[in-house]
């Protein structure tokens, strides 16, 4: 079955590639109608898949991730517009040169091919990287979790409906509605039609991938992710970052994990912070250089942190903390602790800032803002087809150009080679 899907796929990707940006265009403004056209019956899938899934017993933060509903459909709809609107990176042309010899060379940006997603309990991954893969000429070949099954099949009908209007291949969008694992494996042996594969879910999954796919894999959407105060930090405004950070939506992958805070400021910002956020239903693991700051919280809310504690993504209401010197003892133990997500500093000294942003090695680091923003549609892209934390060959939120790679195109006058 899998092999007659990426033959599909694969003479789906010929096609699309030879569209224009307006067919493109076109179609993806076609998608996004349909999806709010047949909004009812999506909906109503969904309402399937969480109920199914709570009975099961999901946890409450992929419950959430499994959740649609009229607000978070549009708010879908409104990022594959956003793609739409966005430049056609396909046939863009840089580096640009005449050698010596007189030929003219230019690379020129062309769709990686045919992409097989694996993801858990996100319905909308379906939109978003099927609207990325049309724009930028790919197909795509998705296999999402069991325990959202109804809902793409949900969304597949539309999409691929939507795609045959348009007059584009409806095998560009592909979904494998079988949800035996075997079929992970099986996917990931395609290396004859699959060009790249793109795992987002938990770490089992990302290890699986490595370990077993003989196709290139990008990895990433872990988030372990750290926010530094600094002792320079503007301290009323440092909370409002924080607790957007942690408690916007906190079972995603750039919401805060761990704060680390000036020893220099720990007395008095400490216990703000604990005030602040337990009133948001917060709780607090902390280091045990942190614990006489907050040991005046009787609630309940501040426990000792464990030996894992630093090591683990809370996805959930819970937000550990320590106290460090200096600039130097926070990268550290951001080097130590972080997966390369999102990592950010709050400072008002500039050098600080400088050397944060050159030290700190992850996909995404921010100055004075809120690891939330590590976001396709956030930053500019439209949606994402993932966020990256690997460094080839694409790094942080993956939007058109992301899925893209590149030829050389070498013009000459019947030039030949003579040494």
């Amino acid at each position: 079955m899998l092999e007659e899907m990426g033959k599909r796929a694969r003479a789906a990707a010929r096609k699309l590639a030879r569209e224009t940006t307006a067919e493109k265009n076109a179609s993806l403004e076609r998608m996004a109608a349909e999806l709010w056209a047949d909004r009812a019956h999506i909906l109503a899938a969904n309402a399937f898949d969480v109920e199914a899934a709570r009975e099961v017993g999901l946890s409450s933060a992929l419950l959430d991730r499994l959740t649609l509903n009229e607000s978070r459909l549009q708010g879908t709809i409104t990022d594959l517009r956003g793609v739409a609107a966005l430049p056609d990176p396909v046939g863009e042309t840089f580096d640009q040169g005449i050698l010596p010899n007189g030929l003219r060379v230019r690379k020129q940006r062309v769709p990686i091919g045919v992409l097989g997603v694996i993801y858990e309990a996100r319905p909308n991954v379906t939109v978003d990287v099927a609207g990325l893969a049309v724009k930028t000429g790919n197909s795509a070949i998705l296999r999402g979790g069991s325990e959202t099954l109804e809902s793409n099949k949900a969304l597949l009908e539309t999409l691929r409906k939507a795609l045959e209007e348009s007059g584009l291949p409806a095998d560009a969008v592909q979904l494998i509605a079988d949800p035996d694992r075997a079929r992970v494996a099986e996917l990931l042996g395609l290396y004859e039609y699959v060009d790249l594969i793109i795992p987002r879910g938990g770490a089992a999954l990302h290890r699986f991938c490595r370990e077993t796919s003989k196709i290139p894999v990008i990895t990433g959407g872990i988030g372990i992710c750290h926010l530094y105060v600094d002792a320079s930090a503007d301290l009323e405004a440092a909370l409002p970052v924080l607790r957007n950070a942690k408690i916007q939506r906190p079972t995603v992958c750039n919401a805060l994990d761990t704060l680390l805070v000036h020893r220099s400021i720990a007395s008095v910002f400490l216990p703000r912070l604990v005030e602040a956020l337990k009133g948001d239903g917060v709780s607090f693991r902390a280091h045990a250089n942190a614990l006489p700051y907050v040991q005046q919280d009787r609630t309940g809310h501040v426990q000792p942190a464990g030996p894992e504690d630093f090591d683990t993504e809370w996805l959930s209401l819970v937000l550990g903390i320590k106290v460090v010197e200096n600039l130097d003892e926070a990268v550290e133990h951001i080097t130590l602790h972080s997966t390369g997500h999102s990592d950010g500093i709050l400072t008002q000294d500039v050098e600080n800032a400088r050397r944060f942003t050159s030290e700190v090695d992850s996909a995404v680091v921010y100055v004075n803002a809120s690891t939330r923003f590590t976001d396709g549609a956030q930053l500019g892209l439209g949606a994402e087809a993932a966020v990256s934390t690997q460094r080839l060959h694409a790094r942080g939120p993956m939007g058109p150009r992301e899925l893209t790679t590149y030829k050389w195109v070498v013009e000459g006058d019947y030039h030949i080679r003579t040494t």
